[in-house]
């Protein structure tokens, strides 16, 4: 138990480095292509990620990593005659790039190469991550990968680095209001775009951290923590400036329909990740009725804030159905052996807590998710603003792969196709760049925007399943066989185009290099 401990302990104020990843290699000849002085993406039809409907054939013009025009019906022949290169995305769907706005990218245990996760995000279309953070602890490459990723010089998304409140400084903790402010400067002088909260601090340090960070145009989210939720749930946390609430925490203690804490079964011990997962599904029998005169106050009160919802539904979607999640069919492809241990139930690794999962601890989880994802349809369709964020590497949630299955549950939520585009686009380009008073320079398809986008042969429209990297697997009728189809087929970051295919070989080669490793340890 001292190991389960020391290790959540951590999760809730990850301030112990971690050991060291291996640096990123270098992006090879032939590993992404461009950027071109001029690139034409010719005869797609057009997703743009404002909520407009689709519109084709479109010519999208783009010089060195900005869009320059969008020509519905076609480019005219002038231009077309003079493209350095002309992407045929004829009976294709194009979308601006998507974002993950709740991103890590793995530590030497589990994923050491950080290029794994960089590669399986570009494959699947994702353009742009938030790291929240990226790595824990001082001395890791949170803002050298940043720098790399913006020249282009390592096969990754764009890099948007938070830090977590107290980490990777030397100056001691941050636990009083000067000290808070303190730090927060001291972040934003290094480099970083953001706040990561783990809700341990006192409401006085929370205020003034959060005080600062809009004074430093820092962006802020929250993981508000069971362990501190009693003093500063979401409506608090909202009420003192947060501008982002990740994951469920924080909603269901602000809507208790019975006392002012939760009710904790006999014998709870937080320490005990089993403990910790398995009630917190129980807390949706402990709030008011969804729909009461509270709970639309509730939500009222998040639209009102101007608060981002970020919610993260498919890093638990395990807990709903282990089996599933445990045997997906890229796992045996894409996810390394490493990882795949990681995952495994675990007294020692976070998000490995179904030691002995049940029906009923299933059941639970799925009633906990009807209120969580009613509350986040709810607030959207009031005018609240949702985004889609992954947080890969537990739970059996490999990069890429997590990241599409969260836009799924964002469907299965009650978002309409186009507002699952909006929240993987537009919004989450708002949410990160509104702290800094500026309108993010990606996130739709418009002339002047960065040229961040990704082409699919099939509609994600009709079907998200195509954006998967294994595909969507369906009967041809005509022939009575089944086929493969979908796919990311091109993902443009930066104007450098990237073939998602050969990414995902390039994963499969890791993957299969590091079985054969441990085939040979075996020996």
């Amino acid at each position: 138990m001292r190991a389960i401990a020391t290790m959540l302990l951590a999760c809730s104020a990850p301030l112990a480095a971690q050991a060291a990843m291996e640096p990123v290699p270098d992006r090879l000849p032939g590993e992404g292509s461009g950027p071109f002085p001029m690139l034409i993406v010719q005869g797609a039809t057009m997703i743009d990620g404002t909520g407009a409907p689709p519109v084709g054939p479109a010519d999208i013009v783009i010089e060195g990593n900005r869009i320059a025009a969008v020509h519905t019906g076609g480019a005219p022949q002038d231009v077309l005659d003079r493209a350095a290169r002309v992407i045929d995305a004829q009976g294709m769907y194009v979308l601006p790039g998507f974002i993950d706005t709740h991103g890590h990218n793995g530590d030497p245990g589990k994923a050491p190469q950080p290029s794994y996760g960089y590669k399986l995000w570009l494959a699947h279309g994702v353009t742009t991550v938030r790291g929240v953070s990226f790595y824990f602890g001082p001395d890791q490459p949170d803002l050298s990968d940043t720098a790399r990723s913006e020249a282009n010089a390592i096969a990754a998304p764009r890099l948007i680095p938070y830090a977590v409140f107290g980490d990777k400084w030397s100056g001691g903790a941050p636990d009083t209001p000067a000290k808070a402010r303190e730090w927060v400067r001291w972040a934003k002088a290094a480099g970083y775009h953001g706040i990561k909260f783990f809700n341990g601090q006192t409401p006085a340090v929370l205020a003034a951290a959060l005080d600062e960070a809009d004074e430093q145009q820092l962006g802020t989210v929250a993981h508000l923590a069971q362990m501190g939720v009693a003093q500063v749930n979401a409506r608090k946390a909202v009420e003192l400036g947060l501008d982002s609430v990740t994951h469920f925490y924080g909603h269901f203690e602000s809507l208790l329909a019975d006392g002012v804490v939760p009710r904790y079964p006999a014998g709870y011990n937080y320490a005990d990740e089993q403990d910790r997962f398995a009630w917190v599904a129980r807390l949706a029998d402990q709030i008011v009725e969804p729909g009461s005169e509270e709970w639309d106050e509730y939500v009222d009160f998040l639209v009102d804030s101007d608060v981002t919802l970020n919610p993260t539904f498919n890093i638990y979607s395990a807990s709903r159905d282990v089996m599933r999640m445990r045997t997906a069919e890229w796992h045996d492809r894409y996810t390394l052996p490493a990882l795949m241990d990681f995952y495994e139930p675990s007294l020692t690794n976070h998000g490995s807590y179904y030691h002995d999962w049940s029906s009923e601890d299933e059941v639970a989880w799925r009633r906990f998710y009807a209120p969580w994802m009613r509350l986040t349809n709810e607030f959207k369709n009031k005018g609240g603003r949702v985004t889609a964020g992954s947080d890969p590497g537990y739970i059996y949630q490999t990069w890429g792969f997590a990241y599409i299955g969260e836009l799924e549950m964002l469907r299965e939520a009650g978002l309409n196709p186009l507002e699952v585009i909006q929240a993987a686009t537009i919004n989450g380009a708002r949410e990160i760049y509104e702290p800094k008073g500026i309108e993010p320079p990606m996130g739709s398809i418009a002339p002047g925007k960065l040229a961040d986008l990704v082409i699919v042969p099939e509609n994600p429209l009709d079907n998200l399943k195509v954006l998967y990297g294994t595909g969507h697997t369906r009967l041809n009728r005509e022939t009575n066989r089944l086929e493969t189809v979908g796919g990311v087929r091109w993902t443009i970051k930066d104007g450098i185009v990237y073939d998602a295919p050969a990414l995902l070989e390039s994963v499969a080669e890791m993957v299969a290099a590091q079985k054969a490793q441990q085939a040979v340890n075996r020996e």
